[in-house]
């Protein structure tokens, strides 16, 4: 078998090499750093070059920097370097000076004092935990200088003990829970060291001065190359076109720095914000500063009247409700609790996680909206982290160093200047022989060799490139598609695979309530539906359990929260109040009342009503990874405290008491999740007597959420929007992959997935369940029919040779793969042989947190795929920003969770943009041919009449340049997307056998019909041979029998390069181009026919003495127009050309081939996999799934809602009424040691 090239696309940093060192390892922005210090004796050297060079090799040294420091510094260490070169994972490279200032914040350090290691710095992620130490004198006092560096905005500060430098990230990392809860302020003076080591907490968008720009403009290699262009037409007296050349430079270098300046004015606008906080000191008292001072270790109140927040902060104390939709785009309220003390509560300290605590960070940028604590006291927050390190910043970071589109068409493009470059080099070197021969003056040699450069090679190639890109970003606009990296709209042409989230992307955002199954003594009863379950008890759990396990609230006297939870109280027929002022309700102990609406019909008394009021006296928040929440209730007549709890079915089940279950749990859910409906379960608790008021806000929420009492479940209809089944239906007919990726319920997503036709009827789909390794047993496979409960793939066990067992299934068609969350972790970490094979045949993905879509989206670009991800923007903003083209579904204009925001809440927008993308890439394709094209032509014409020492006259070449190019180029562009998605996508190899063969023989075309014309007006009777003259005067025959059909041909090229289906419509539907057409053929026939005597002069052209002569040129035009028209349509686009020809050059040449049409192919050519048996049932794999999980160790994080003000931070709390309290001596209670002062697990 011979070997195959496999290429593979890029996600993820790459792997580190041995002996480099690293800054960020393993992380998104891994960088590889290098240290230097500058060698004086190679320092004059370079500078010695540069001088002789007229400083040209400083120009090349301004465009790569690093290769400057390379030759004049000599490598080091990095404890020693002066500057370090970095290179990130996209090969691009950076240089950053080190710098060093002393800790008290006085001045920088120029002496550079000598830094022991171990003493000069310590591991600075760290140094906030050594605070009792640094009282003490031992850490501090140690660090007297900082050595650190800038690069992306971010600060690196030196490590010592590491022999690296860290990023200054704050809190963020190595800080564990306890130590956000021991802070107790910050004094002036530990504040000032600490922003000499984090810096300002300021996100600065600095606006480049106009000075600046012009200069960084004018020395850009484009601008480099006009200004060489138009210094040597001024040198050969091509006044008039190297002036309008100029003009036309400024007017494009000043659009350009207007737009700059102006994007960089409003997003300095946008996100400058500064604000007076309050802080607190170490000795209790508040004071209020700048925000601009804060540094991380801070504690700041959050005030009562809301605020936008200006630095990420652990909540401490005190509730918050936030509006997070400057990160995620959703603008539904979300209620923030205090981190876990885990101090309090007698539990394991574990390390704080942006991530996992998500739910207690004030991130930066979003607004609190309200404030809640209980008994007056002060709501309070950590600082973590400030500046560009905090969320907000990073977002800002990554608009303004976006991630490169490393697309394989723009790097052709410079390549393919390249090889226009060595042709220039031959007709360089035939001119020079030409003129050599011609004894021909030293300087007219230079001037003309010179000048055929600028022609072969179009300096206006890379603006025109962007005509087609500017053209669809306005059209996108128009579909209220917002872009805000324009650069990735060719990109979406090329996109071959599609991720949707489900619920609010695929479906309705909103439910319908469909009904209540009820559970009594651990079996189903009656299933209550949607109007009925407002009559039910009230008394009963599962009313107090819906009217009470959500997170809404009252904003302006309107019930705000997740349009699921709205759906669900309201289903109650219950009441929810917020007693007092919006801005006095943190004072309330009890915050949130719910009570039942007294309305005729309802078989219960005003009594009855009054007595079932139950108080929210904490809430366990909702999280993916926990994909459940709970809250800790009293009823008002009530002698102790519930816990209610609300999840995903499975989860909750494996919370609930076995006995409490329905032994059919599985068999009912499925029933309704094979229908598509949203699913929730209800659980509920009533917690021990003795647990009072203070212990129920320091409980861990693992130490209640357990053995729960199983209520019943939640049946919700979630329909399908109407727009998606049919955009699925045309993404699959255009050979588009379309993959589900939610966080709900598997069956649910099969459901979805076969009612919008992303499967078939006629195809299977296999569940692929996989378990941990259990004890001595390794980790296994299972591969089930997901429709045929009788059908079920053999366990295939892991062993540790690696072998499996398999038995083939007969007659297994095409089939899809389905996994779940759970099942996706194990296979990548236990099944690497098998993962690739699960990710390019799955289509369902259930149950994924936020991070595995991202590892999803991830996956696919690794095997090659182009991939595109839709979703509305909240647990979909790492796969938005890991796709190829992520399109959030938000209400924000340009939300910066991902490339493209739609505004209109459907998919509709997926083959508008993937059209638009083919539209413009295709549109960059011909205008590339054309300017190409255009440049041979030119090549050929100048070639051609340099043989006789002739050339074009300087407004020959303006009529060509500014108006026929010009002008075509850009309208060009204009032509819209094809309505409908071809089943094949565009080209992106500049290099195949179709775009090359099509330069080729369209220039070969072009030469011969020049030559033609040039050698039929020799054979005229009336002809006169040109005489070369000091004047350079052209005005000849020679010189007007190839001017002429060369501006036949460069409108001909337009025509034949205006490609129309499958992916633009139709050129006759671009109006402006066709009047382009028109202008720039009318004019042309005028200067051949009947030229006036005022515009022949103009042009200095000699014309023909006949006219009859002259139509012989419109004929000649016509013959190269129709063999053109008939070589590009009936060679370069056939079929066999385009695939066939292409497929076997590329056998021939062994080209690389990506990986997952590798993979595709094995899996069809392996029947017999994956290996199926008859055995259990799904609902018995699932339960499988389910009890292997509740065995295995328990990964879910401590989340603590509720507000509790510790008692060693000098605070008191009172309450509005006293439970009964506990002797200080311990009791046992229902699995609980109670004490005074924490509650911790049996």
């Amino acid at each position: 078998m011979t070997d195959v090239k496999i290429k593979t696309g890029q996600a993820g940093p790459p792997a580190m090499k041995p002996g480099y060192n690293y800054i960020n390892p393993g992380q998104e922005d891994q960088m590889e750093i290098h240290g230097y210090k500058r060698s004086i004796m190679w320092t004059i050297i370079v500078w010695i070059f540069i001088i002789l060079t007229v400083g040209l090799l400083r120009l090349f040294y301004y465009w790569f920097p690093h290769l400057m420091i390379r030759s004049t510094h000599t490598k080091c260490s990095l404890s020693t370097a002066t500057v370090v070169v970095l290179k990130d994972q996209y090969l691009q490279w950076y240089v950053s000076h080190v710098r060093e200032m002393v800790v008290d914040g006085q001045g920088e350090n120029t002496d550079r004092p000598k830094l022991e290691r171990g003493t000069s710095t310590v591991s600075f992620t760290k140094l906030d935990e050594n605070e009792e130490a640094a009282a003490a004198g031992s850490t501090e006092q140690q660090i007297r200088f900082v050595r650190f560096f800038f690069t992306k905005k971010v600060k690196f500060l030196w490590n010592g003990d590491e022999q690296n430098f860290e990023k200054a990230s704050g809190l963020a990392e190595c800080t564990s829970c306890s130590f956000f809860h021991r802070q107790t302020g910050l004094s002036v003076e530990d504040q000032i060291k600490k922003r000499v080591i984090y810096g300002v907490n300021s996100i600065r968008v600095r606006v480049t001065p106009i000075f600046e720009l012009i200069i960084k403009q004018i020395i850009s290699p484009f601008y480099i190359f006009q200004v060489f262009s138009c210094s040597l037409w001024y040198a050969d007296e091509y006044y008039y076109y190297a002036s309008c050349i100029v003009f036309i430079s400024i007017l494009s270098i000043s659009v350009f720095i207007y737009q700059t300046r102006k994007m960089q004015r409003a997003l300095r606008n946008t996100i400058a914000s500064s604000t007076i906080v309050t802080v607190c000191r170490k000795n209790g008292a508040y004071e209020e500063i700048s925000s601009e001072d804060l540094v991380p270790g801070d504690v700041i109140e959050i005030p009562r009247h809301g605020c936008v927040m200006q630095c990420d902060a652990v909540l401490t104390c005190g509730n918050c409700i936030i509006n997070e939709s400057m990160l995620t785009g959703e603008s539904v309220p979300v209620t923030k609790t205090p981190l876990p003390n885990p101090s309090g509560s007698g539990t394991e300290d574990k390390p704080f996680s942006i991530k996992e605590h998500a739910r207690h960070v004030l991130f930066c940028g979003t607004k609190v909206i309200q404030t809640r604590y209980y008994d007056n006291q002060r709501v309070r927050a950590v600082v973590a982290r400030t500046g560009f390190t905090t969320s907000k910043g990073e977002l800002v970071r990554s608009i303004l160093h976006p991630k490169p589109v490393d697309f394989k068409f723009n790097r052709d493009t410079y390549i393919f200047i390249g090889i226009l470059a060595i042709i220039a080099g031959l007709g360089f070197i035939y001119t020079i022989i030409l003129m050599v021969i011609d004894e021909d003056d030293a300087s007219d040699i230079v001037l003309r060799a010179l000048d055929l450069i600028t022609i072969a090679v179009p300096p206006a190639l890379p603006a025109a490139l962007t005509v087609g890109i500017v053209f669809a970003q306005r059209r996108l606009k128009d579909n209220q598609i917002y872009c805000i990296l324009p650069n990735c709209i060719n990109v979406s042409g090329t996109i071959n695979t599609f991720c949707f989230d489900k619920t609010g992307t695929l479906t309705e955002d909103g439910l319908n309530m469909q009904s209540l199954h009820l559970v009594k003594d651990g079996s189903f009863t009656e299933e209550v539906q949607d109007k009925s379950i407002s009559m039910l008890d009230p008394t009963m759990p599962v009313m107090a359990a819906m009217a009470t396990c959500h997170s809404l609230t009252i904003i302006d006297n309107e019930l705000c929260g997740d349009p699921l939870d709205l759906i669900m109280f309201e289903a109650t027929g219950w009441d929810l109040e917020e007693p007092g002022q919006e801005h006095s309700r943190f004072d309330m102990m009890v915050p949130t009342v719910v009570k039942p609406h007294k309305v005729q019909g309802q078989p219960w008394s005003t009594q009855q009503t009054t007595d079932t009021e139950v108080g929210v006296l904490r809430q366990f928040t909702f999280t993916s990874s926990l994909q459940r929440m709970s809250v800790i209730t009293r009823r008002i007549t009530a002698n102790n405290f519930d816990l209610y709890c609300k999840g995903a079915p499975e989860k909750i089940a494996s919370l609930s008491k076995p006995e409490t279950v329905p032994s059919d749990f599985h068999e009912v859910l499925m029933g309704y999740t094979q229908h598509g409906y949203r699913v929730l379960a209800l659980a509920w608790r009533p917690l021990p007597d003795k647990l009072n008021y203070s212990k129920i806000h320091r409980i861990q929420r693992e130490q209640v959420e357990k053995n729960l009492t199983f209520l019943g479940l939640l049946v919700m209809e979630n329909r399908l929007k109407p727009e998606t089944t049919p955009v699925i239906q045309e993404l699959k007919e255009a050979n588009i992959r379309t993959i589900m990726v939610t966080g709900d319920n598997m069956l649910t997503a099969l459901s979805v997935a076969r009612e919008c036709k992303m499967v078939d009827q006629h195809e299977k789909v296999i569940l692929v369940q996989a378990y941990p390794p259990q004890g001595k047993a390794n980790a296994s496979l299972e591969f089930v029919n997901a429709e045929n409960t009788n059908d079920k793939v053999k366990k295939v066990e892991m062993s540790v040779t690696g072998s499996e067992t398999k038995i083939s299934m007969p007659g297994l068609q095409y089939y899809h793969f389905a996994v779940e969350g759970r099942s996706w972790a194990i296979i990548r970490q236990y099944f690497p042989d098998i993962f690739p094979k699960v990710v390019v045949r799955g289509t369902i993905f259930a149950r994924m947190s936020p991070d595995q879509k991202a590892q999803l989206v991830e996956a696919l670009q690794e095997l090659g795929y182009y991939v595109g991800m839709c979703g509305d923007g909240a647990n979909d903003c790492g796969a938005l920003k890991t796709a190829h083209a992520g399109i959030s579904l938000s209400e924000a204009e340009a939300s910066v969770a991902s490339p493209f925001t739609s505004k209109k809440p459907s998919i509709i927008c997926v083959p508008t943009l993937i059209r638009q993308g083919r539209g413009a890439l295709v549109t960059s394709f011909g205008i590339f041919k054309f300017m190409a094209a255009y440049s041979l032509t030119q090549f050929v014409s100048v070639c051609m009449l340099y043989w006789i020492g002739n050339n074009l006259t300087d407004f020959e070449f303006l009529y060509i340049d500014l108006f026929l190019l010009t002008t075509l180029s850009i309208t060009f562009g204009r032509t819209d997307a094809y309505h409908k998605l071809s089943p094949q996508p565009p080209l992106i190899n500049l290099f195949g056998i179709a775009p090359i063969l099509s330069l080729i023989l369209h220039t070969a075309l072009i030469t011969g019909f020049q030559v033609l014309c040039y050698l039929h007006v020799m054979q005229q009777s009336w002809f006169v041979d040109y005489v070369e003259n000091e004047d350079d005067d052209y005005i000849s025959y020679e010189n007007m029998a190839v001017y002429i059909i060369s501006c036949y041909q460069y409108i001909m090229l337009g025509v034949v390069f205006s490609k129309g289906a499958p992916y633009r419509k139709h050129m006759f539907t671009n109006y402006w181009f066709i009047a382009n057409l028109a202008l720039c053929l009318g004019i042309t026939l005028w200067v051949n026919i009947y030229p006036t005597d005022g515009l022949a002069e103009f042009l200095e052209l000699q014309s023909a003495p006949d006219v009859p002569f002259r139509l012989i040129y419109i004929g000649i035009a016509a013959a190269n127009f129709l063999a053109a028209i008939l070589l590009e349509t009936f060679v370069i686009d056939s079929y066999f050309v385009s695939w066939k020809l292409q497929e076997s050059v590329e056998k021939c040449c062994n080209s690389a081939t990506y990986q997952y049409h590798i993979l595709e192919d094995e899996i069809k050519e392996s029947p017999q996999w994956p290996p199926i048996s008859h055995s259990t049932s799904l609902v018995q794999v699932f339960g499988r799934m389910d009890s292997v999980m509740s065995t295995s160790k328990e990964e879910d994080q401590a989340s603590l809602s509720g507000s509790l003000m510790d008692s060693d931070q000098g605070e008191t709390t009172e309450t509005v009424f006293t439970l009964e309290e506990v002797d200080k001596k311990a009791s046992v209670n229902e699995g609980f040691v109670e004490d005074e002062d924490f509650v911790t697990p049996l």
